[in-house]
């Protein structure tokens, strides 16, 4: 039987908000709001799911006022929640401001971490890697100090049983505060690296993106850097390995399509494939995600929103 995907991360109620006139400050602007299941580990979670991970497990900090909704999200995903209900603080909440206008629909976001940083080191339990092939980490966790404990803990004890760990930067606001070198400190010893193009250049102070991806591959062994439509970049030792372009779509959210990348990318490590097709795959998923709204796989039942 294949490993399973254990994936330490963010569980976020996303409100997205589509809107084609330019924002009209003080007034109203017309939008098409929905309010619908994210959060970058957890959508990478139903990404992986759904590219053929049989056992894929979710472990996440969530306030009580939403969990069971969640939960039930995910399950029908084919992901195993396993929570820590926070009773003091509501579930992190993630205003998505996607304009119609720009061809990408490039999305802005405001957000409120909530309960999603609040995973503490307590939280963790070296029983979660029992059956588990890969580990990944949603970059979020390392932005607050109770969560960047818990990343800690988590990679200590997959290093203790050779899994491989991967990471997701998440977030330029992010990686500015807390500094690119920092950062790169912080997930020493981490497998594979997974940002994208404006993350890497910020993470390597390198304007081009080829050069930022082999730069980075000299700190962590596997760096692969997404590109949006053009694809994708694999690079090992300090070299650039493989090129991936990415099937042409429509884009009509982009939110979440680094999080499909990632989902998929790991399902067919785990599954065997080389890196060059694990990004081949990625990058499909990828082209999907932008064409539906939010940042999840479709479900086999319809809409999950409320």
């Amino acid at each position: 039987m294949t490993p399973g995907l254990l994936v330490v991360g963010d569980v976020v109620t996303d409100v997205v908000a589509r809107y084609r006139p330019p924002l009209a400050h003080g007034t109203d602007t017309v939008a098409e709001i929905r309010t619908l299941p994210g959060g970058a580990g957890a959508n990478a979670a139903c990404w992986a799911a759904r590219s053929g991970c049989a056992e894929v497990t979710l472990l996440a900090r969530v306030g009580a006022d939403a969990h069971g909704w969640h939960e039930r999200v995910l399950r029908r995903a084919g992901v195993r929640a396993a929570f820590v209900v926070d009773e003091r603080v509501a579930t992190a909440t993630v205003i998505s401001l996607v304009d119609t206008a720009d061809r990408a629909a490039e999305r802005t976001f405001l957000t409120d971490s909530g309960a999603a940083l609040r995973l503490t080191a307590a939280d963790w339990s070296p029983s979660l890697l029992d059956g588990v092939g890969r580990l990944h980490l949603s970059g979020y966790l390392f932005f607050a100090g109770p969560s960047r404990r818990a990343a800690r803990a988590a990679m200590a004890s997959a290093r203790e049983r050779d899994i491989p760990v991967s990471v997701d930067p998440a977030s330029t606001g992010f990686i500015g505060q807390l500094g690119a070198d920092r950062f790169l400190t912080e997930v020493a010893g981490v497998e594979t690296l997974l940002p994208n193009a404006d993350e890497a250049r910020l993470l390597t102070g390198l304007p081009d993106v080829e050069a930022a991806a082999a730069a980075l591959s000299r700190h962590v062994p596997v760096t692969v850097v997404t590109l949006g439509a053009a694809g994708a970049l694999v690079a090992q030792a300090g070299r650039v390995t493989a090129r991936v372009s990415a099937p042409p779509s429509r884009a009509v959210d982009s939110t979440g399509a680094g999080d499909a990348f990632t989902g998929a990318y790991l399902a067919a490590r785990l599954a065997g494939a080389d890196l060059a097709a694990a990004a081949t795959a990625g990058c499909r998923a990828g082209a999907l995600s932008v064409t539906l709204p939010g940042g999840r796989p479709p479900e086999p039942d319809g809409y999950a929103g409320t």
